[in-house]
């Protein structure tokens, strides 16, 4: 694949971390932000200040605030704006997005408005301009990916010609790539997993033990299986990485942000300090309620999913939820 220019609209701390291995593959990046002072001291100390403190990023990488010259004769964009703000961002994006580019979204989540996923929202939003789509999802703290951790992920994309290309770009030494057609079930899983991680953060936060645990993560793994296969994905997928891999470190992994989400509320803390103190998104909190609807929306059963929104809601307590779980009819594997 010949690329001139690749543009990462996002600088979030994933973002920033696919930003650093492609300009640490010596490709012409740049990642688009909000603020400048964020912009200064990537261009300037080499370093997210905010997101990834103490991180070194390659010198080649550069950031900027201006939308027209971060997208001008720009091949590969990279999307890592948070899911709930995706569709407001590329309404706003359009008029400076670049015809027949390539877009590889790193955005996990549903849309609570619409209950899209982020390739639904590039056709409704960016339709018209050719754009040729991809995500990238998988079992990848950003933290990790930038100190140049052993990680692997799988990109889905429908066009056979564009994905084996994409898989090059992204991969390194250090960042393996897998490739697939299954683009439904790569956005699901990762958009669902969050879900069961808040979760996962619930049984630590109450202290409920491993058995509790590896029960949770079996039986999230069943809620997101249902759910994609009833919007056509391949079941093989969520056995991948973008599946039970994602699942499992981010219903483990200290890292996760969605996880220490469902710890704080099993520590007694309420939604809205937790999501104050926090300076990233947790995905999860609002794709909780767009997984529920789109659940109800297909008659898919997710008890939870739909746990869990009670818990954020407020209309049940954490231990409460454990309990109602438990005690659920009897039933076969």
């Amino acid at each position: 694949m010949q690329i001139s220019k690749i543009t990462v609209i996002g600088g979030g701390s994933w973002g920033t971390a696919l930003a650093a291995l492609l300009a640490g593959k010596k490709y012409p990046a740049s990642v688009l932000v909000r603020d400048a002072e964020l912009a200064r001291s990537i261009n300037e100390l080499h370093e997210n200040t905010r997101y990834l403190p103490g991180l070194k990023l390659p010198e080649g990488l550069v950031a900027t605030t201006s939308e027209a010259e971060a997208l001008d004769q720009t091949d590969l964009i990279v999307w890592a704006i948070p899911c709930q703000s995706s569709r407001e961002a590329m309404r706003k994006l359009r008029p400076h997005f670049p015809r027949n580019s390539v877009v590889v979204s790193a955005t996990k989540g549903i849309e609570v408005a619409n209950l899209r996923r982020v390739e639904e929202m590039v056709e409704e939003e960016l339709g018209g301009l050719g754009v040729n789509y991809a995500v990238i999802s998988g079992p990848s703290f950003a933290k990790e990916v930038v100190q140049e951790k052993p990680t692997a992920v799988v990109l889905a994309c429908r066009n056979k010609q564009i994905c084996k290309p994409l898989q090059s770009v992204f991969s390194t030494r250090h960042f393996r790539t897998y490739a697939s057609l299954d683009v439904v079930g790569v956005e699901m899983g990762g958009a669902v997993k969050n879900v069961i991680a808040i979760a996962a953060g619930l049984i630590d936060g109450l202290g409920l033990g491993y058995n509790a645990m590896a029960a949770l993560i079996t039986r999230g793994l069943a809620e997101i299986c249902r759910l994609g296969l009833a919007l056509g994905a391949d079941k093989q997928t969520f056995m991948g990485l973008s599946g039970v891999g994602d699942l499992v470190l981010t219903c483990t992994g200290e890292l996760s942000r969605n996880r220490n989400v469902g710890y704080q509320l099993g520590k007694g803390k309420d939604l809205a300090t937790i999501t104050h103190e926090m300076r990233m998104v947790a995905e999860g909190v609002k794709t909780a309620v767009a997984v529920q609807n789109l659940a109800r929306e297909k008659n898919v059963d997710m008890p939870i999913t739909a746990a869990v929104c009670q818990v954020l809601a407020g209309s049940v307590k954490p231990e409460e939820a454990v309990h109602l779980l438990m005690t659920r009819a009897l039933k076969m594997e």
